[in-house]
């Protein structure tokens, strides 16, 4: 039998008939539709034992409160919007994961959204689809092909961003990339390696070119040569094809990989072409996935605390609607953390 969410007609054999209504609810729990109102509402003055009752008759319905009511007596939906762009990469699922964590935490739903491209237009697109399912302020994971002068975004929705280039124009929540990918060049300097290749994330990615942008500062930096870059797609497949090309040249000793899948990618590599880890060539990846210390060798790594960019994200749009304040000049850096494990090695002798 068809199923339809409240207020949406579910069609069955043609016709259309209502949802569940809050009427329904009631008499299956036993109870009043204003108690039904009251849970819905999260009014505190309901018996455990009833409002379990309530919930229990919701969810065996498949009944939905009236969140656009719900808002005009509390003032606010209960809920926000995530606008992310490729969650199948490792650095925008665990963002999104850690931002609906903390929001539940805070009592609050998220309506999620993955637009094709990062582009002005998608973006924008997607703001005015979540903007009809009434939210209280928006989320943004990385709008790396849009910027502040032509996203278009309602004047007064809270909103926060995972992309430093919007500080002065929304508040903003980043991981220090500058400095983890300079620690994971410094260490493999240290090791004794006369220099460092990188194998870099895609051209058009804000975080991928500010790696490479660290790892050749620091190279520079240091008087070492500044091997050429090899861009790779974020992929295991895309690290294994490039890190062929890598394991054929006998003075590649030391890469540092853009993300620890291509790392992977690069380590299969090396094996089979007989190239040992870390004593012919020392490997550091970047996230710090809970696969890296699995991989054989256990892979050094740049850590970015996910959960904690998630949690600040929404600390801050939570504070933009609860206080109903502007913080567009606001910026949030979560520190990286270089995980030494046993893919890095001292440089072989001559």
């Amino acid at each position: 039998m068809a199923q339809g969410t409240a207020g949406t007609p579910a069609r069955t054999g043609g016709r259309s008939r209502p949802g569940p209504s809050i009427g329904d609810v009631a008499r299956l729990a036993g109870v009043s539709q204003q108690t039904v109102s009251r849970v819905s509402t999260g009014a505190e003055n309901v018996r455990p034992d009833t409002r379990q009752r309530v919930l229990d008759a919701m969810e065996q319905l498949g009944y939905s409160p009236n969140h656009a009511a719900r808002a005009l007596r509390s003032g606010s939906f209960g809920a926000i919007g995530v606008i992310a762009h490729r969650l199948a990469r490792t650095g925008e699922s665990r963002t999104v994961e850690a931002v609906v964590e903390a929001a539940r935490l805070e009592g609050y739903t998220v309506s999620l959204i993955d637009v094709q491209t990062p582009s002005s237009t998608d973006v924008t697109a997607a703001v005015k689809r979540l903007d009809h399912q009434a939210i209280d302020g928006l989320v943004i994971i990385r709008a790396e092909a849009a910027t502040p002068t032509t996203l278009a975004l309602p004047p007064r929705l809270p909103v926060v961003v995972s992309d430093s280039r919007f500080v002065g124009h929304h508040p903003a929540v980043g991981t220090d990339q500058t400095e983890g990918a300079s620690q994971a060049v410094q260490h493999l300097l240290d090791l004794g390696h006369r220099t460092v290749h990188h194998l870099a994330g895609p051209a058009d990615s804000t975080p991928a070119q500010t790696r490479v942008d660290a790892w050749r500062t620091r190279l520079r930096a240091a008087g070492r040569t500044v091997p050429e870059v090899l861009h790779g797609d974020w992929t295991s497949l895309s690290g294994y094809q490039l890190g062929r090309r890598l394991a054929e040249d006998p003075e590649v000793t030391a890469v540092l990989c853009a993300n620890d899948e291509m790392a992977a990618g690069l380590m299969r590599a090396l094996h089979e072409q007989g190239r040992r880890i870390p004593e012919d060539v020392s490997v550091v990846g970047f996230d710090d996935i809970p696969l890296a210390e699995y991989l054989w060798p256990p892979l050094t790594t740049v850590r970015q605390d996910f959960r904690a960019i998630g949690s600040e994200l929404v600390a801050l749009l939570l504070q933009q609607i609860r206080e109903h304040t502007s913080l567009a000049g606001h910026h949030v850096v979560v520190p990286t953390e270089l995980i030494i494990r046993a893919s890095t090695g001292p440089a072989r002798l001559p």
